[in-house]
């Protein structure tokens, strides 16, 4: 029997356990495959002793629609910066692919899926590069894996973010205040932009878009007459004002290296009422519940599409490769191309170009 590896590492992502099923289920279809997964991306591997889990039809059974995943993940796993402790408390980061290596051979495993966004899919490409059997699966609810037009997980956080903007409406009218909702994405708004469509929304600021104050306070008045009115703003996390910064602040722990985007919605209502607005502002930041809770049907298919085309990858032997979806179809690229560079939105997509024919301000 062969032995397959899995990884999940990076950010937590609806979807993760479909492809994990998926996989599982194509190798029992496939015969002559064990497979392994290894806890918390390749810290599993990497742990004295190993901590692996053996995935069977029934261990993964039902899973797809659970959200998570069932291997635990870390943003804190990377081979080729690890944290390793030294003998006086403090912590280095080292590059341990060469331990990593032999402890994959040391456990006879013949492939590795890497279940990740891109930076666990440019660690997949350093390791096949140093020679290990690896295919990747992209995963990232900020959709901005430029190989592929879409990632799993994408459209749930959509969902979830429309769902609380919907809420959010109600309670503006109401109240007659100008609510702003910050939502994830990083550098991409894909997930604001989308969010902001669905529901409705008077104002989307997005990275891609730096926004001027002034028109924004302006866009505001215009919504209110004599003190009645109301406004929905979305913003992404990584949104920033022109010539100005995204808000955010540099982890502290022990083998993050990530600027922790978020407080753009705070600082936007701070701002606004230094400018004299007159308007109630209320904000509303959701964070990680886009991550969780059950993968919407889009997901769920698309995430189990991915799992087989990486176990097919697997099988016949073509590795180095990450699984795509293109064209309304499941392909693969290389590992170089899909790390070459990010997705982001265009102004001039054709969502930005109805959202604006529609009445929607992006605060330029």
């Amino acid at each position: 029997m062969k032995k397959l590896l899995i990884s999940t590492g990076g950010g937590d992502c609806p979807g993760l356990n479909a492809v994990i099923r998926a996989v599982v289920k194509s190798a029992k279809t496939a015969g002559g495959w064990q497979v392994w997964g290894s806890r918390e991306a390749f810290n599993g591997i990497m742990a004295d002793p190993p901590e692996l889990i053996k995935l069977s039809p029934k261990k993964t059974a039902g899973i797809h629609v659970r959200g998570g995943t069932i291997l635990k993940t870390t943003n804190r796993g990377n081979p080729l910066d690890f944290p390793v402790q030294q003998a006086d408390g403090t912590w280095e980061m080292q590059d341990v692919t060469g331990k990593l290596m032999d402890r994959i051979k040391s456990l006879d495993f013949d492939a590795v899926i890497n279940i990740g966004g891109d930076g666990s899919q440019r660690i997949s490409q350093a390791l096949y590069e140093r020679g290990l059997n690896i295919i990747g699966v992209p995963k990232t609810i900020d959709n901005d894996l430029a190989a592929t037009d879409l990632t799993f997980g994408f459209f749930t956080a959509a969902q979830i973010a429309t769902d609380c903007f919907d809420k959010l409406v109600t309670t503006a009218e109401s109240h007659h205040r100008v609510m702003i909702m910050e939502v994830m994405g990083r550098d991409a708004g894909w997930i604001a932009l989308h969010a902001a469509i669905a529901g409705g929304a008077e104002m989307c600021l997005i990275p891609e878009i730096p926004f001027d104050l002034k028109k924004i306070l302006k866009r505001i008045n215009k919504r209110y007459v004599k003190g009645k009115g109301f406004m929905n703003i979305v913003v992404a996390e990584g949104a920033k004002p022109i010539g100005g910064e995204v808000i955010g602040q540099r982890s502290i722990e022990v083998g993050e290296k990530h600027f922790k985007l978020g407080g753009v919605a705070h600082y936007l209502r701070y701002q606004l009422e230094e400018q004299g607005c007159q308007q109630q502002i209320r904000t509303t930041t959701l964070g990680h519940i886009q991550r969780g809770g059950t993968p919407v049907a889009f997901d769920r298919i698309l995430a189990t599409a991915m799992g087989v085309k990486a176990f097919e990858l697997v099988n016949e032997g073509q590795f180095g490769r990450m699984v795509s979806f293109r064209n309304n179809e499941i392909d693969s690229v290389s590992l170089v191309e899909a790390t070459k560079g990010n997705k982001f939105v265009s102004p001039d997509h054709y969502l930005v170009r109805a959202a604006r024919a529609t009445g929607m301000s992006f605060g330029d």
